[in-house]
């Protein structure tokens, strides 16, 4: 990287005062104009498990409420169960703790993501309906919930189909995307007539067949082939689809602005793990310059994840839950570079590059490396996990956390 370049990053950085949220945000004003017009900021991570990650989402998410007027945490959490967060937050029905642990995630049983749960319900209280904060789950994983809905649904219209057509896709409350690869689409298949046999029940129809389409989503990720000759068939991309059309419908109402919560792999606006189109490349596409695409990187620490072994045996679900330890990032990555820029805390507007010197849109556009971590690392070689990654092409900015420290998790974790 050129000095050139090396200049701009750290001209251009907005140091950051702090991590946590309740502080003051003299230092997120600068965000105002950056967001301006924007209805849709995508939250990256670059691992699941950061406990540094969680706190500056919830920063940045108490300053995009309470200074810019959004209105919505869409997260990577089950569609299902996200209703029931939803009437915490805005109703303060059950407990925080209960219902986060119901989002089915480990990833989010933290005390970092309960202090945010938490807070918005406090910043609710009191408030007019249209002025509440609400809260989305927008992965059809984890359909539990859905199932007990429909269950007392037909319980009250239908009893005597109950049974017949809820028990073949019970299967669907604890089976994960691409367990369950079948060509013949049989689970689709029941999971449609569910969804048709619903329509036309009268008085709770509507919520009914919310839950009925979040079962046939559910039964298509199942299903799905995770390796395809077409990267856009297999139950990535699939998955990806699914949670950006769960953001569009949350957009239907032209005030809605949306925190949207995920991994840096779903939000960037371009592919990743072989060309799977990401939710983020969706939503640039639908949405143009109304979203942005944050990414959050780190710099050295550790971070929680699942370990498995390497190789086809290996079973990753049922990994040890462990904090994985890393060194610096080496000199050639993003993270290295950054931190050369501006070695603290920081964000970084990539979107001003526009008219920056030749150097430093050259080097935004070429192809460098990233770390990237998912719920569930290899034991061993998870140090050298680099994804390739054009800046310019992926993301609207950048955040820098110099140090990342693993995630808090709940007793119930």
């Amino acid at each position: 990287m050129s000095g050139e370049v090396t200049s701009w990053l750290a001209r251009t950085a907005l140091p950051l005062s702090g991590l946590t949220a309740g502080v003051s945000t003299a230092d997120l004003q600068p965000l105002k104009s950056i967001l301006d017009g924007v209805r849709i900021v995508g939250l990256g991570e670059a691992t699941h498990g950061t406990s540094e990650f969680f706190q500056l989402k919830h920063r940045l998410l108490e300053f995009l409420v309470e200074e810019m007027g959004f209105s919505v945490l869409a997260m990577e959490a089950s569609a299902s169960a996200g209703p029931a967060v939803d009437a915490y937050v805005r109703q303060g029905v059950g407990d925080a703790a209960g219902v986060l642990a119901g989002l089915g995630f480990w990833t989010w049983r933290t005390r970092e993501v309960l202090g945010m749960i938490e807070w918005m319900r406090a910043y609710n209280r009191g408030r007019p309906e249209d002025q509440k904060v609400r809260f989305a789950g927008i992965d059809p994983q984890q359909c539990g919930g859905s199932l007990a809905v429909l269950g007392s649904f037909l319980r009250k219209v239908a009893p005597d189909r109950e049974a017949g057509l809820l028990s073949p896709l019970r299967v669907l409350a604890k089976a994960y995307p691409g367990s369950q690869p079948d060509p013949r689409r049989r689970l689709v298949q029941d999971a449609e007539e569910l969804l048709g046999f619903l329509r036309g029940r009268g008085p709770g129809e509507a919520d009914a067949l919310r839950h009925a389409r979040i079962l046939v989503q559910a039964a298509d990720l199942v299903t799905r082939a995770r390796q395809h000759t077409n990267p856009e068939q297999t139950v990535f991309a699939a998955r990806d689809r699914y949670m950006a059309e769960a953001v569009g419908e949350l957009l239907n109402d032209p005030s809605t602005k949306i925190a949207l919560w995920a991994h840096n792999g779903h939000i960037t606006k371009s592919h990743y793990g072989g060309g799977v189109p990401a939710m983020g490349q969706h939503l640039h596409t639908r949405y143009g310059d109304a979203y942005y695409a944050l990414g959050l990187l780190f710099g050295s620490g550790s971070f929680r994840a699942r370990r498995m072994w390497p190789g086809p045996w290996s079973r990753p679900r049922a990994g040890a839950l462990v904090t994985n330890r890393i060194g610096p990032a080496r000199p050639d990555t993003v993270e290295a570079q950054l931190a050369t820029a501006s070695p603290g805390n920081h964000l970084v507007d990539l979107r001003s590059a526009a008219n920056a010197p030749t150097a430093v849109r050259e080097w935004l556009n070429g192809r460098h490396c990233m770390r990237s971590f998912g719920a569930v690392v290899p034991r061993w070689f998870y140090r050298f996990n680099l994804s390739p990654a054009s800046l310019a092409e992926e993301y609207d900015g950048l955040a820098y956390v110099a140090v990342s420290t693993g995630s808090q998790p709940l007793a119930t974790s």
